[in-house]
């Protein structure tokens, strides 16, 4: 048995497959027919966002999926292209090739390599914690500016114009100049594939459902609308003749298997592209493990950050090895699978069999169908994205987090999508430095009858002129030691001083070396003024490491169990109910 849960944990499907029944073959496979349906536009629509030929985005949905459903840990998430991964791709490789050349696909070959690599590695060490210093307002701050960005950059698509630019106000600025070039063909179906596509996404259902539809079939039927819309572009194009040049086409896609692809083994070319991989790793990983788990959490099922590491690395790895793209767990694929039905993570490899019968009987049918509807579909699906009440909401509740939101999208327009990142983790990092460095504190008292000790400046409480009890609430280390001295230092300067300072630690779960020496050199400080120093509530880890130290014989005070026990002790003047800090203290009366 420890044998197999140890296969088990490296190879999840184990775990499911024998209980593998006709039930859940049922719900995997229809759940799979409706997130191919939804996948191939998408698939087409974030490789040409990459700037990348249409095909790579459904070689992408191939190999991935199947080596997720080997590896993977949720049972309803879908793995492929992603608008965000795929803009940054698109910014990773700007400077590396021109886009459509060879150069620029094996760049992206390695771009995807790299990332796989990088995940698994973090899974192998266990590092699925790193991805906690993207606070949730900074990811929501750099997805919600990563979809204008994405919408912006779809403009030439649109108008059949040349509007470039790999931020806003480049994208911006070369719209004037492009007005007169617009491509009326392109543009009237452009604006009516995104009027159509906004309208019943919004009214569709409840359209559908006032005309007798049932909930579900009209939900399912609105999911369905860029799959009308494209079909409805393709025959329209051929219809009108425009697909002889007067709109952009996708052309001719490769019918059969994904190609056997190596990445360019350049150094130089990988040492440029590493720290993009890093970023895209990371990004991609967040958003695949916020939507598994909240999905995870909906059906009671339990997620393995580490393990998602190794999987969704194993499937960027096998993408850059089948001609695709960097991929990641995509949201909208994702719920759909989960609303759909699926129960395992087989769901993925009948949707991996949808795509290629579709590349086998479909590519024909996809040559004439137009970029302006794609870029409509992306338009659609990434304005979704934008979360501006989520600007509004975290600024009235915290305005450091409001500003690290707001100064990560700022960055991510003007300046790009890995500036912005890079900001937003270097703002995140920066504001919980200055939080903990300046930790919040309190002189507390005893509330009359009770054994509950609160802010003075809050509560009715009784306290003492000759005994201060000062409440740290945060751990002490290198950074706030500083300011517990200046603390400590205003607290005695009165024109009364304590005679005691009890320091209460219920709130410290780390005391580092530096804030060691600091207590050390307080204990001296206050000895010499003739004040003594005490502890309480000083938790067991905590007390564990102290006892190994010289601060508990110097201490000129007691350390105490409970504050209550402090204020009877010294208060009352009675004998201390604790021993001398001197004598061991049993593990099981540290807090």
């Amino acid at each position: 048995m420890k044998y197999v849960s140890r296969w088990c944990a490296w190879l999840p499907i184990l775990s499911w497959i024998r209980d593998y029944d006709r039930h859940a073959l049922a719900g995997d496979g229809v759940a799979a027919v409706i997130v191919t349906l939804m996948l191939i536009p998408q698939a087409l629509a974030y490789a040409m966002l990459a700037g990348l030929p249409p095909v790579v985005g459904l070689y992408a949905s191939l190999a991935p999926l199947l080596i997720y459903t080997l590896l993977g840990t949720s049972t309803m998430l879908s793995v492929g292209p992603m608008a965000v991964v795929a803009l940054m791709t698109a910014s990773a490789l700007e400077g590396v090739a021109t886009p459509g050349s060879g150069e620029y696909l094996s760049a992206a070959l390695t771009l995807a390599v790299l990332s796989g690599a990088i995940l698994i590695v973090m899974g192998i060490a266990r590092l699925g914690f790193l991805v906690n210093f993207l606070s949730h307002p900074v990811m929501t701050g750099f997805v919600s500016a990563s979809g204008v960005l994405i919408a912006a950059s779809q403009l030439k698509h649109l108008t059949g114009a040349d509007i470039d630019g790999a931020t806003l106000p480049t994208l911006l600025a070369s719209v004037p100049d492009a007005v007169g070039k617009l491509s009326m063909p392109t543009l009237t179906i452009g604006a009516t594939a995104l009027g159509v596509l906004l309208v019943l996404r919004h009214w569709g259902r409840g359209g559908l459902q006032r005309m007798g539809m049932s909930p579900g079939v009209a939900g399912l039927m609105v999911k369905l609308v860029p799959i009308f819309v494209i079909v409805s572009g393709s025959l329209a194009v051929m219809g009108l003749g425009w697909n002889a040049g007067a709109v952009s086409v996708i052309g001719e896609i490769p019918v059969g298997m994904p190609p056997l692809t190596l990445p360019s083994w350049a150094p130089g070319q990988w040492q440029t592209l590493l720290g993009s991989a890093l970023l895209i790793s990371i990004v991609g990983y967040v958003e695949s493990v916020s939507v598994g788990q909240a999905l995870a959490v909906r059906r009671g099922e339990r997620l393995d950050p580490n393990q998602e590491l190794v999987a969704l690395g194993s499937a960027n790895l096998a993408a850059g090895c089948t001609g695709g793209m960097p991929v990641t767990g995509g949201f909208s694929r994702s719920v759909i699978n989960f609303d759909a039905g699926a129960r395992t993570p087989a769901a993925g490899a009948f949707t991996a069999l949808g795509v290629l019968v579709a590349m086998m009987a479909l590519s024909p049918w996809l040559h004439d169908l137009p970029m302006a509807v794609l870029s409509a579909t992306i338009v659609v699906a990434v304005l979704s994205l934008v979360d501006l009440e989520a600007f509004v909401r975290v600024w009235r509740y915290s305005h450091s987090e409001g500003v690290a939101m707001l100064v990560t999208a700022a960055v991510t327009l003007g300046a790009g999508v890995e500036w912005g990142i890079s900001t937003g983790v270097g703002v995140s990092l920066a504001l919980h430095l200055y939080r903990t460095s300046r930790p919040h504190s309190a002189e507390v008292g005893r509330i009359p009858s009770t054994e509950h000790f609160r802010n003075v400046h809050r509560h009715a409480v009784e306290t003492d002129t000759r005994v201060v009890i000062l409440r740290i609430d945060e751990s002490l280390y290198f950074a706030n030691v500083r300011y517990l001295e200046d603390l400590v230092t205003e607290v005695v300067g009165r024109a009364s001083p304590p005679q005691d300072l009890v320091l209460a630690c219920q709130a410290v779960n780390i005391i580092d070396a530096t804030a060691l020496e600091s207590l050390e050199t307080l204990n001296r400080r206050l000895v010499e003024r003739g004040i003594r120093m005490h502890l309480a509530e000083v938790k067991g880890p905590v007390m564990d490491r102290l006892r190994t130290t010289a601060l508990c014989s110097e201490l000129s005070g007691q350390i105490f169990l409970s504050l209550n026990d402090a204020w009877v002790a010294l208060h009352g003047r009675m004998p201390a109910p604790l021993s001398s800090p001197s004598r061991h203290v049993p593990h099981d009366q540290a807090s």
